[in-house]
């Protein structure tokens, strides 16, 4: 059984896919998950559990699962939704995992991923996410897009159905990090751009990089390309979409209206 602490966008649909039962945490216990809190109830899962993996980020500078449940881990598969941020900033070059980590803005993310490792996990190291309600044509169609004019500014990404795959491949894999991310680092412009392409729409406006939120400026003060070949090597693992074109188009497909079948012809002698 597969215990997921923190069962929201990404872990909702490994949950779905992974072979056998599989249960999920969240913090109010939601639509039939455990409370991530009540300890009553989620330690004799926990203790039942074979497979563990959390997607919850760090708090306050410490990891929430560690923390409360970090006892209860040993002797089983562990699994870590981390961040390629814990790279930082790399002046737009390659990374792989051997780079170093713990330099960028992401601190406390990059100290959980090392601790997660010390406990045999595999660490899966994601970029940018985007599937089905969660991409670029939904900000586009929302008027909510913009573009900032950075060519130099290169940033990876994974559809959200890449990520699971790369769980269920890592399923027998050795403990370790891994990175999961497409083949094709580019400008954020270009995947918007490409998304107001897709929907028939003009190109989002250009704004000035100072007139965005802190949380934005952050994302853009890091510049990096992330490689997946320990990935496709040790998983065997292929992302189904290798870059943002081929995952925005089979989005803009599931989400664009089916043409309506022509009405039958009437019946001979039918004139209604």
């Amino acid at each position: 059984m597969l215990l997921i602490f923190g069962l929201g966008y990404t872990a909702t649909r490994i949950a779905a896919a992974w072979p056998g039962a599989s249960l999920g945490t969240t913090r109010d216990g939601r639509d039939g998950t455990l409370r991530f809190d009540d300890e009553a109830a989620v330690r004799p899962v926990l203790a039942a559990a074979t497979h563990i993996l959390s997607s919850v980020p760090p708090q306050d500078d410490a990891d929430p699962v560690l923390a409360r449940y970090g006892d209860a881990l040993e002797g089983r598969w562990l699994g870590y939704l981390s961040s390629t941020g814990v790279y930082g900033d790399s002046g737009g070059a390659w990374v792989d995992e051997s780079a170093p980590t713990g330099t960028g803005r992401r601190s406390a993310r990059a100290a959980a991923d090392m601790e997660w490792l010390e406990r045999g996990a595999r660490v899966f190291r994601l970029p940018g996410i985007y599937g089905p309600g969660r991409s670029p044509l939904t900000r586009v169609a929302e008027g909510k897009a913009h573009r900032v004019g950075l060519p130099d500014q290169v940033f990876s990404r994974i559809h959200v159905d890449d990520i699971v795959a790369g769980l269920l491949a890592a399923r027998d894999a050795p403990a370790g990090a891994y990175n999961l991310a497409d083949d094709h680092p580019c400008p954020q412009d270009d995947v918007v751009a490409f998304a107001a392409q897709l929907l028939r729409l003009p190109p989002p406006p250009l704004v000035a990089l100072e007139t965005l939120s802190p949380m934005a400026r952050g994302f853009y003060a890091e510049n990096r390309r992330v490689a997946n070949g320990k990935a496709k090597r040790v998983l065997g693992w292929r992302p189904a979409y290798p870059d943002y074109r081929l995952g925005l188009r089979a989005l803009n497909a599931m989400t664009s209206p089916t043409p309506a079948s022509p009405a039958p012809a009437p019946a001979s002698g039918d004139q209604r």
